[in-house]
C-alpha cells in the first residue's frame, strides 16, 4: 500500500458510498447526511471519478449498485468501523462517557428486559445516549452495517425456521440472555376455561380453535406453526397483527387464543382479565439473544455494555426464579 496514494483520497466520499448504498436513493441519502441533493450529486461524481466506475444506475424504483459498488459494499462497513475505531478514546470511563449507543429489540423484550438494563447502564455511565428501535426485518442488516450496535432479538430452534440461532449472517454474534417456552392466553370467562377445568384439554382442541397471532420480522408463521405442519397439522390463524400488545388486546375482546412467550405473558396479564393456559404439546423452547457484530469485539465501551446488559438481565432472573420458589 502507498499511503502517499491514500493520502489523495478525501475520506469522507467513503462515507457517502455507503450511505448511498444504503439508501439507494440521493434524496433519503441527502436527508440522512443533512446535505443538499445538489451536493451529495457532485460528491457521487467525483466518488465516479476517483473509483473508475458509474456506480450507480438511476432506475424507476432508485439508484441501482453496479457490481463493482457491490462488492465494496461488503467492504466498507468493516473498514469504515476500523477507521471509526481509530477517533475513539484509547480507553472506555463510563462515569464520564459520553458515547451514544442504539439497539434494536423484539417487543417482547421490551416490558421483560430492557428495564433489567437500562438503569444499570446510565447509573453507571450518565452521559450515555441510548437509542432504541423496534426489532423488524432489517434489523440484522443495521447490525451488519453499523447502524444499530446491539440487537435483542427471538430465536428459535426449529430446523425450518428462518429464526434459528445457528442460521446467523456472517459476522454476526450472539449470547443467549435466557430461554423462554410457549403458553396460551385467553379472556376471563372464555368457553375453553370450563373445558380445561374438565380436563379435555388437548391438541385437537388447541387446533379447533380460532387463534390470533403476531406478525414477526414480516413472518406470518412461527417456529411452532413449522413444527405443526411437519406433524400434518395447521391453526386456523383467524387475525394476524403487527406487535404483540395489538395481539393482547384482541385476545382479551375476543374468543381468539393467543400463543406466546411465557415471560410476555406475564406482563399482559397484568393489563387486561386474561387466563394463562398450557400449551397442549411438548415443544422446543425459545431462546433471546443479544446480537451483535464481531468487528465491535475489540470497542472496549462495547464490550462494556454488552457485559451490563448480560449481567442485569441474569441478575433479574435469578430474582425472579427466588421469587417464585417464595411464592
Amino acid at each position: 500500500m502507498k499511503l502517499e496514494n491514500l493520502a489523495r483520497i478525501d475520506l469522507n466520499l467513503l462515507v457517502i458510498l455507503q450511505v448511498l448504498l444504503e439508501e439507494q436513493s440521493v434524496t433519503r441519502a441527502a436527508a440522512r447526511l443533512h446535505v443538499s441533493q445538489s451536493a451529495l450529486s457532485k460528491s457521487l461524481n467525483r466518488l465516479r471519478d476517483m473509483l473508475g466506475d458509474p456506480l450507480f444506475l438511476r432506475t424507476a424504483h432508485g439508484l441501482k449498485p453496479t457490481a463493482h459498488a457491490v462488492q465494496l459494499g461488503k467492504m466498507l462497513p468493516q473498514s469504515l468501523q476500523g477507521l471509526y475505531q481509530l477517533t475513539l478514546p484509547p480507553s472506555f470511563t463510563p462515569h464520564n462517557s459520553t458515547r451514544q449507543f442504539s439497539f434494536a429489540m423484539v417487543e417482547s423484550a421490551y416490558e421483560t428486559l430492557i428495564p433489567n438494563f437500562i438503569g444499570g447502564l446510565l447509573s453507571r455511565a450518565p452521559n450515555l445516549k441510548l437509542d432504541s428501535f423496534v426489532w423488524n426485518e432489517n434489523s440484522i442488516q443495521a447490525i451488519q452495517q453499523g447502524q444499530i450496535d446491539f440487537g435483542i432479538a427471538g430465536r428459535e430452534l426449529h430446523p425450518q425456521s428462518a429464526f434459528q440461532v445457528d442460521r446467523l449472517p456472517d459476522g454476526i454474534a450472539h449470547q443467549t440472555l435466557f430461554t423462554d417456552h410457549q403458553v396460551c392466553l385467553v379472556r376471563k370467562n372464555h368457553p375453553i376455561i370450563s373445558t380445561f377445568a374438565a380436563g379435555h384439554w388437548d391438541l385437537d382442541v388447541y387446533l379447533d380453535m380460532s387463534h390470533v397471532q403476531v406478525r414477526c420480522e414480516g413472518n406470518d408463521w412461527w417456529a411452532l406453526d413449522y413444527h405443526l405442519a411437519d406433524l400434518g397439522h395447521h391453526r386456523r390463524l383467524s387475525t394476524t397483527v403487527p406487535d404483540f400488545y395489538g395481539a393482547v388486546s384482541v385476545c382479551a375482546h375476543s374468543d381468539l387464543i393467543f400463543t406466546l412467550p411465557s415471560s410476555f405473558a406475564q406482563h399482559a396479564k397484568k393489563l387486561y382479565h386474561l387466563v394463562e393456559l398450557p400449551l397442549p404439546i411438548e415443544f422446543i423452547p425459545l431462546a433471546y439473544v443479544l446480537l451483535w457484530h464481531e468487528r465491535s469485539g475489540d470497542d472496549p465501551g462495547h464490550r462494556w455494555v454488552k457485559e451490563i446488559i448480560c449481567e442485569s438481565v441474569a441478575k433479574a432472573l435469578a430474582n425472579s426464579e427466588s421469587a417464585s420458589l417464595v411464592n
